[in-house]
């Protein structure tokens, strides 16, 4: 079985739905500031997005390994397990960063929005969806996994700013 993440790189139509409006970009896994876990897990960068952000794969393993975002002002949280669980939030929730209440209603706005700059969302984000495979959740079942990764499970992933031995900012609060 092919990977997803040879897949993302392959399918052209879900690459350019993920790079925008998804914000991820399989070309920009290196972080600008030297990183670990609290843990002492391992981390790798394997994607980012246009302002800095790094996208990391927590522990050992595959792609179902836990999926830490690091922005570049020094927030971070957990966001996803596994690479396909990461897909199905950036492709039905690619606003999740402004997603800071997990509610319908927030995210109904933001889609308003995003709607406005791009009529043509839903049907690119079908077929992205339809290129790799994929599944699409309704979306309160996206923002519900998205809370309790970020809030419940994230607990246990802790940014820390190697230099000064400082953790990133919680990226949701609740």
């Amino acid at each position: 079985m092919e990977s997803l993440m040879a897949a993302l790189r392959e399918q052209e139509e879900a690459a350019r739905f993920l790079a925008w409006p998804g914000d991820f970009d399989l070309d920009r896994g290196d972080h600008a500031e030297e990183v670990h876990l609290a843990s002492g897990a391992a981390l790798e960068g394997f994607a980012g997005d246009g302002a800095g952000g790094t996208y990391f794969f927590c522990g050992e393993g595959g792609e179902e390994r836990p999926i830490l975002y690091a922005d570049s002002e020094g927030g971070a949280a957990l966001i996803a397990v596994g690479l396909h669980e990461l897909v199905r939030l950036l492709l039905v929730v690619p606003w999740w960063r402004d997603c800071q209440t997990f509610t319908d209603e927030e995210s109904r706005e933001c889609e308003a929005e995003y709607l406005e700059d791009m009529p043509d969302l839903v049907s690119r984000r079908d077929r992205a969806a339809a290129a790799l495979g994929i599944d699409l959740p309704e979306l309160a079942e996206v923002l519900a996994r998205l809370r309790e990764v970020a809030t419940r499970l994230g607990e246990d992933f802790v940014l820390i700013f190697t230099p000064e031995e400082h953790p990133y900012e919680p990226l949701f609060r609740v």
